[in-house]
């Protein structure tokens, strides 16, 4: 009885090890999860790559399996929270998002060779440096570098007459950073 009793207290404690380091994050990873061209979300830790090679690393919750994912393999990324979409290779950093996304560049995948077979492709990237905001238009995909050159041209074009949201623009005095509110102006104009 009392060899049970052992048996029982030295599995149970190993279990509750073994749970333990399920749930323990990996050094200089955080939780998050990627989704897949398909679709398909995989949860667990991420660590970031992003800036380095446009690329995040992924461990499944149980520590089974370890894949990096580069920008052109994946449709988004969440690092504990911060939300990400992939575009031509990049990452962007969600600041909102809706018919309209404001975007926030955090890679450049420009340069970086990936594999079809054994077909070798530069990637193009996007234009713009890693910091540099964007407009993303959700239905037609049209991703557009916002600059102090370019404020009222893009803010004219994005935001198709809607009064509002041009004036909520032009409060941000050429702040590109404020442009986040006129962005939540305009996917909510049919909100009222």
């Amino acid at each position: 009885m009392r060899n049970l009793k052992s048996f029982l207290l030295l599995f149970l404690c190993s279990q509750f090890l073994q749970l333990n380091a399920q749930t323990e994050i990996p050094k200089g990873f955080k939780k998050g999860a990627v989704m897949l061209a398909d679709n398909n979300i995989l949860s667990g830790f991420v660590k970031d790559n992003i800036r380095s090679n446009a690329s995040v690393t992924l461990i499944s919750e149980t520590g089974e399996r370890k894949k990096i994912y580069y920008g052109s393999d994946i449709l988004s990324a969440e690092i504990e929270g911060v939300k990400f979409i992939c575009i031509s290779s990049d990452f962007f950093r969600i600041i909102c998002d809706g018919e309209l996304f404001f975007l926030q560049k955090a890679s450049d995948a420009t340069g970086k060779v990936s594999y079809t077979g054994t077909d070798a492709i530069v990637n193009n990237g996007t234009e713009g440096r890693p910091g540099d905001y964007f407009i993303y238009e959700s239905q037609s995909k049209n991703l557009k570098l916002i600059s102090k050159k370019n404020f009222e041209e893009a803010v004219a074009a994005s935001f198709k007459g809607y009064t509002a949201a041009i004036d909520k623009a032009k409060s941000a005095s050429g702040d590109i950073a404020q442009l986040k509110e006129a962005v939540i102006v305009y996917n909510n104009r049919n909100n009222k």
